[in-house]
């Protein structure tokens, strides 16, 4: 795992092969409608599994995506986790949410 900056003076983890992996999995999963497979992505980063690491904010971001998707356990699973971050942590997860949300809509148009 290694830290690239980024503007803020934050850092952005990037992740191995294996949670590179896991990540085009589940959204191939997402893609074929298992909504669960969001859900996994929020899981993997807030335990550090899956060759994962820890991150609260990717944790969040996914948590969120899933919830808005009506996955309810991934909404106490991000009300959960919130409560171990920052304010600016979770705007920061809710932007990452906002632009893949946004992505993904105008991949499907």
């Amino acid at each position: 795992m290694s830290l690239v900056a980024i503007s803020g003076g934050a850092g952005r983890i990037v992740q191995g092969d294996a949670a590179n992996s896991l990540i085009a999995e589940c959204l191939a999963a997402y893609a074929l409608g298992r909504i669960d497979a969001l859900f996994d992505l929020g899981v993997a980063f807030s335990t550090a599994s899956h060759g994962c690491a820890a991150d609260l904010v990717e944790a969040h971001k996914w948590f969120n995506i899933a919830a808005s998707k009506g996955h309810e356990e991934s909404a106490w699973c991000r009300a959960d986790i919130a409560e171990e971050m920052t304010a600016r942590e979770i705007a920061e997860a809710q932007r990452r949410a906002r632009a893949w949300l946004a992505d993904a809509a105008a991949r499907a148009a």
